[in-house]
């Protein structure tokens, strides 16, 4: 990537995908949550209005009819790093689509770098519309650029109340796949601070800001899928109880941080939003991947940007519209179908059966530093993904405290591989004596291999986590932040999990 290519954004997207960058994410978080603000519309509509609304050329933006699907733009705007104030683009660009008759939501999310034709302008980054043209401007491009008739809403959000959210809502316990490190030492531009170490840890206001707002290094979409990840931990953790008793405050920072379509001025388009988030509001969330690919041309202008082809995109659009559920339910791999016939034929499974490469005594070396550092039975993977290796030190191994919500002490470990340290892809094994840490308390399929039960949970149909417990702790694989590992793969490295010096 070219030295010469500006610094990176330094404003976070969580403010717009933790429930305030939409009402109509907020009232997803559950059925009751959504009633409840059915009746409070006046408020919510004094809310949007402490902001201006936006100016929309007539036919850009199509109010919605009564009981009709909802389409809506949620555009999160940053601000470059030294950067004067109108420089401004868009950090984040997410489609909603409510539809009570379909089976699930569906969310589709654009990549910021994503090379388009502006209307006026001719070929840049579609983050550049908003900029030039405001939300008018980039709901027309990303209609265009999708193929969509119509936007019903358009809200932007900036993020300046991104810490207050974030506490609010009392910190986000998520899972951090690296060190996440720079201290601007050295020659070369400068790009945000940052300190966050690897591990299943709770995040607050100011290093949440930092995790989600990280930049170096990075491809557009390994960041949205970080982001994701961060979006879904979010949205697993807020309780309806959380949400009420703090309504009053979330409702200032919304009406404060966001910018609307006029539409969204009137209470009875408010109310109509609302009904259908209420109405969807048990519906499974359907997160549509965007068919992109990351270029590097330092001949161009553009830099680094990514591209689409547009038949893939008219998929993708397809998809987004459609009523056809994603399923998450695993489709297990043959080796594991034929387990059982192989133990009646005395034969045993192998890592090379799943597509992995010994590497237990590099395991065992590996850990040394941390054997005796935390008070449970540590357990290293005999088995990794060829071409992956041990991230270096300090990323692993790591040893800490990690704290519940009430404040008690549980010991934890993590590991780090990298599958693809350029591409941004790390996975790993974490381990804790927390016994029931949020990120394992949704719903998940159950596995048994090799005499444990392992509980599966998904991103679509990849896995994303695999975790089993003991009677003393609990210990998961997680799978790269663009799921770069194959479902057998997971399956392998979970089942091949032996003890370090056993």
């Amino acid at each position: 990537m070219s030295p010469d290519l500006p610094p990176p954004r330094l404003a976070g997207r969580l403010l717009l995908k933790g429930f305030l960058g939409g009402i109509a994410i907020l009232c997803l978080t559950s059925a009751a949550v959504a009633s409840a603000v059915l009746l409070q519309v006046d408020s919510i509509g004094d809310g949007i209005r402490l902001t201006p609304p936006a100016k929309f050329e007539v036919g850009v933006i199509a109010e919605a009819e009564p009981g009709a699907p909802q389409t809506l733009l949620i555009v999160g705007s940053d601000k470059r790093y030294g950067a004067e104030k109108d420089e401004v683009r868009s950090d984040t660009l997410m489609l909603v689509r409510l539809d009570p008759k379909q089976e699930a939501t569906s969310i589709l999310n654009v990549p910021r770098d994503l090379a388009v034709d502006i209307p006026g302008y001719g070929r840049r980054k579609i983050n550049e519309a908003y900029r030039l043209g405001g939300l008018n401007l980039i709901t027309k491009t990303v209609r265009a650029t999708l193929g969509l008739e119509e936007i019903n809403h358009a809200m932007a959000v900036d993020f300046k109340g991104f810490r207050k959210v974030v506490n609010t809502l009392g910190c986000i316990y998520t899972d951090v796949d690296r060190r996440y490190f720079n201290d601007n030492t050295g020659p070369g531009p400068d790009y945000a601070v940052i300190d966050v170490e690897p591990g299943y840890q709770r995040l607050c206001g100011e290093r949440g800001l930092e995790y989600v707002r990280y930049r170096h290094g990075d491809t557009d979409l390994v960041r949205s899928a970080r982001q994701q990840r961060f979006l879904r931990d979010a949205k697993d953790q807020v309780s309806t109880s959380q949400l009420f008793d703090n309504y009053p405050e979330l409702i200032r920072i919304f009406g404060r941080s966001t910018q609307t379509d006029p539409s969204l001025q009137k209470n009875k388009q408010v109310l109509r939003l609302l009904e259908q988030a209420g109405l969807s509001a048990r519906k499974p969330v359907r997160q549509i991947p965007f068919p992109a690919d990351v270029q590097d041309d330092d001949t161009t202008y553009l830099g680094a940007f990514v591209t689409a082809d547009p038949g893939r995109i008219e998929k993708a659009r397809a998809r987004f519209l459609s009523s056809t559920r994603y399923e998450e339910k695993l489709v297990r791999p043959k080796v594991v179908k034929d387990g059982a016939k192989r133990a009646r034929q005395g034969k045993k499974t192998t890592l090379e059966d799943f597509g992995l490469v010994d590497a237990g005594r590099e395991g065992r070396q590996a850990v040394a530093p941390i054997r005796g550092k935390v008070d449970f039975p540590v357990y290293i993977p005999r088995g990794l993904k060829p071409g992956s290796r041990w991230a270096p030190a300090p990323s692993t191994p790591r040893a800490y405290e990690l704290r519940d919500r009430a404040g008690k002490p549980h010991d934890a470990y993590r590991l780090v591989f990298t599958e693809d340290a350029v591409r941004g892809d790390y996975y790993g094994v974490q381990g804790t004596t927390w016994m029931s840490p949020p990120i394992l308390t949704a719903g998940a399929e159950t596995l048994r291999m090799r005499g444990r039960d392992y509980r599966l949970l998904y991103d679509g149909k990849k896995l994303r986590i695999v975790a089993w417990q003991t009677k003393s702790a609990t210990y998961w694989v997680t799978n790269t932040l663009g799921l770069a590992l194959t479902n057998t793969e997971m399956l392998g490295i979970a089942r091949s999990l032996t003890r370090a010096g056993a």
